[in-house]
This record gives C-alpha cells, sequence and structure tokens, in this order.
C-alpha cells in the first residue's frame, strides 16, 4: 500500500458522518460527497505523525486530492514543516488547488515568521494572481505576519489595489483593513475617509471593526459614520 492510500484509508478510520454534513454546509464550493469528516485537531495531530515520514512527497505531489480531508491535511502539513524553501515550494504547487476558505485560512506555516523578506516577496505575487484563494491567502499573510513591528503604509495600499468579483477576496480585504485598524488605525483610517475601497468592502470593514473589541467606542462611533449608503 503507497502512502497516498494509506493516508485515505486512515482518513475514513476517523470519519465523524455527522461532522461532514456539518462541515460541508460551511465550505460552499465543496462538493459534500467529497467530505469525509474529520475533526480538525485530529487532522492537525495526524500530520504532525506524517512530517517525520520520509515518503511524504508521494502525497504531497498527488494533486488534485479527491477529499477535502486531504486538503485540509495538506495544509496542516505544510504549516508545521521546518524547511522553508521545501515548504514553499510545495505551497506554491499546492495554492492553485485550494478551493475553499477554510483550507487556505487554516494553513499558515509557522517557519513563515523566520523569513519575512522572502515571505513578502511571494505575497507580492500571490496578491497579482487570478486564483481566487492565491489572493485570498497572500493577503492573509501580510495580515498575518506585517501589521505589527514590520508593518509599512506601503502594505495596505497593495490590499486596496486589489480589485475583484469573488466574495472570498473581498471578505478578506474586509478582515484586512478591520484589522489593520486595530493594530494601525492612523495610517489606516484615510482608506475609509477617503473611500479608497469598494463599496460592499468598504461597509464590510466598518462592521468587522466595530465588532471588535480592540477598537475603541469613539472609534466605533466615527467608523459608523463613514458607512457609504
Amino acid at each position: 500500500m503507497g502512502i497516498q492510500e494509506e493516508i485515505r484509508e486512515h482518513l475514513f478510520k476517523l470519519r465523524d458522518e455527522k461532522y461532514a454534513a456539518f462541515s460541508a454546509k460551511l465550505t460552499p464550493g465543496v462538493e459534500p460527497e467529497n467530505v469525509i469528516g474529520v475533526r480538525t485537531p485530529a487532522l492537525r495531530s495526524y500530520a504532525k505523525e506524517l512530517l517525520k515520514r520520509q515518503d511524504l512527497d508521494e502525497f504531497l505531489s498527488a494533486l488534485p486530492h479527491q477529499f477535502f480531508d486531504e486538503n485540509q491535511l495538506h495544509a496542516f502539513i505544510l504549516s508545521g514543516m521546518k524547511d522553508y524553501e521545501k515548504c514553499m515550494e510545495l505551497l506554491n504547487a499546492f495554492l492553485p488547488y485550494v478551493d475553499n476558505w477554510a483550507t487556505c485560512d487554516q494553513m499558515s506555516p509557522k517557519i513563515f515568521k523566520k523569513h519575512k523578506p522572502e515571505l513578502l516577496k511571494e505575497i507580492k505575487v500571490w496578491i497579482k494572481s487570478k486564483e481566487t484563494y492565491t489572493i485570498r491567502f497572500g493577503i492573509g499573510m501580510l495580515m498575518e505576519h506585517f501589521l505589527d513591528d514590520d508593518f509599512d503604509t506601503k502594505y495596505p495600499k497593495m490590499v486596496a489595489a486589489v480589485r475583484s468579483e469573488e466574495y472570498y477576496v473581498n471578505m478578506m480585504i474586509a478582515w484586512y483593513f478591520a484589522t489593520a485598524l486595530a493594530k494601525q488605525y492612523d495610517a489606516v483610517i484615510p482608506y475609509l475617509e477617503e473611500q479608497k475601497l469598494e463599496k460592499w468592502t468598504h461597509n464590510k470593514t466598518i462592521q468587522k471593526a466595530v465588532e471588535s473589541y480592540r477598537i475603541t467606542d469613539e472609534q466605533k462611533a466615527y467608523l459608523r459614520s463613514l458607512k457609504v449608503k
């Protein structure tokens, strides 16, 4: 039995049919029959085990995967890799096959924290992609790694320049700006004052920011006044 068959067999042993039905409802675009129903903690634990294997590349190169759970497992394996260059190579091979928000958002390689200059170069490529979840992932990484000490006013400008008809791209843009308001308010508020975002994204940013406990009541009141009708 090859590792692909071994992994799939193991995933089916971990199956929870009620969770499969629940999970399928949360991931539009993923066919219910392609959801095995393995809970996230079990997938994370299994990914840690698999990272010790020498034959793992066979599974990681077998794209596209048939099952949502295989994609989730793939994402968690990449997230735990310690070799930056190999992780990035495999990530770029995997991104075109990411077809849902859950796999996209739960994939966050820890090794990125130690390679921010190299990561930034990749982010600039990702957010110019034509692939919905590649763009979303790029913005997500910019939000995760470049809103604190490594912040630069160039970064929100990059995100504001993204234009898309895709809900999952625009939602991530709003999430980015809402988080940026919590962390870099003075630098980011002009994007709303000057209406530099598309109307839907602009208003969704305000909604998410107002829901945040990290935004002051005074700031929330001002943000509400900036809503576009």
